[in-house]
């Protein structure tokens, strides 16, 4: 039984628009045991904090650890041990920025989670949904208008983003295939996308039939189905069969967005994904035309991200980067700070990113019972959201579960 003290700590977690008083935390055996401002312990370890700023670890609600390159055909075809081999490096990257949980949207599996959890790789907390689903010609269909070679072998592939299905009965098998595989909710890629060559913004996949299917399954097994969502008509086709998750949402209507504030449904905007796609996509080899289709969704996705906080709607943090673009992570905080006041931002990667991913009071928060993620900040993110960029280097402590994933010489 390890315990550590950590000293005069003031708080930033986004319920506030200012860092909180200074409180002592208590940590052992990986939780977070007592907080407050007398609090005190015999301890292994005491950590002064004192002229620093503390704050829950990070979660990212939107990653693809699986994404070694923005070309996801050629990713799919790679080796799933070279890609396991430099996901660990996306990995352990992403843990120091501070990101100490992140929930991957397509291609993290169960072995990935294992090996984090065991130590074995070094990195943030893995919530995974195994493979999205798509259908024939949708997102995650990387064939292209002159090639119908099978693609079942992209359910084994570690590389691949997605996996086909169609049809009632193949979605219905698809689906308990990755939830017995160890999926904790199901990807529904139930739009068109920006990466893959055959399914323009606003293709409407699926059936509602499939789609209704698909939902009774993941509730059958105790969880839900989140979609890959860009254009209004689809996102109320998806909301109309029972979807409890948005991921991107940039070109949801008004009506929609008193909707999901009304119903309580999250939306994970991606907002930091578009802009580099739009300006080095190529460079880090997204094919010509998926840079094409970028434009469609990029402003108008910054103009609803005001309407969706003046709403009320639950939004979390998503970075959704592929590749050499992963380096941009933290990029998302400065991009949604233009459009969001700073606490809201802050909010998006800890108190409201454990709601989305369903885990109240285990992450996202410094609170008895939750895991020991925190970070320590050189200055206030509530007055310079920069600070939280910079792969880290604004971060003199990082923890995650109680363990020290870096620590500067000076604590």
């Amino acid at each position: 039984m390890t315990v550590t003290l950590v000293k005069a700590a003031r708080i930033v977690d986004g319920t506030a628009a200012e860092p909180a008083d200074p409180v002592n935390i208590v940590i052992e055996d990986g939780l977070f045991r007592d907080v407050g401002a007398k609090v005190t312990a015999q301890a292994d370890e005491v950590l002064d904090l004192s002229g620093l700023t503390v704050m829950p670890g990070l979660v990212d609600c939107h990653v693809h650890v699986i994404a070694t390159t923005a070309n996801l055909g050629l990713n799919a075809a790679l080796p799933s041990s070279l890609v396991a081999a430099r996901s660990a490096h996306l990995m352990r990257d992403m843990l120091m920025r501070g990101f100490t949980t992140v929930r991957d949207l397509g291609g993290a599996d169960r072995g990935l989670q294992q090996a984090i959890d065991e130590g074995s790789f070094v990195g943030p907390r893995l919530v995974i949904c195994g493979k999205a689903l798509s259908q024939t010609g949708g997102h995650t269909d990387y064939r292209g208008p002159y090639d119908n070679r099978d693609v079942g072998w992209y359910a084994g592939s570690l590389g691949a983003m997605g996996r086909i299905c169609d049809g009632r009965t193949e979605v219905q098998r698809a689906a308990r295939e990755e939830l017995k595989n160890g999926a904790q909710f199901i990807k529904v890629m139930a739009d068109g996308g920006v990466s893959s060559p055959s399914d323009p913004i606003g293709y409407l996949v699926f059936s509602v039939d499939e789609l209704k299917a698909l939902v009774e399954i993941a509730k059958g097994f105790g969880t839900y189905v989140s979609g890959h969502l860009y254009c209004d008509e689809a996102i109320t086709r998806a909301l109309d069969c029972g979807f409890e998750c948005i991921e991107h949402g940039n070109l949801i209507s008004d009506a929609n967005i008193e909707r999901v504030a009304r119903e309580g449904i999250p939306v994970v905007p991606t907002n930091i994904t578009y802009d580099l796609l739009a300006s080095r996509g190529a460079e880090f080899g997204l094919p010509p035309e998926s840079v094409a289709k970028v434009a469609d969704v990029r402003e108008a996705g910054l103009e609803r991200l005001d309407k969706m906080h003046r709403a009320g709607v639950l939004m979390g943090y998503g970075s959704d980067l592929l590749g050499g673009m992963q380096t941009e992570q933290s990029g998302e905080f400065v991009l949604r700070g233009r459009y969001m006041p700073a606490d809201a931002v802050i909010r998006s990667a800890t108190v409201d990113a454990a709601r989305v991913l369903r885990q109240e009071g285990r992450i996202g928060v410094i609170a008895p019972g939750a895991h020991a993620d925190l970070i320590a900040l050189e200055g206030n993110p509530l007055e310079d959201l920069s600070l939280l960029t910079g792969q880290g280097a604004h971060m003199p402590l990082i923890m995650k579960g109680g363990t020290a994933v870096k620590k500067a010489a000076s604590l």
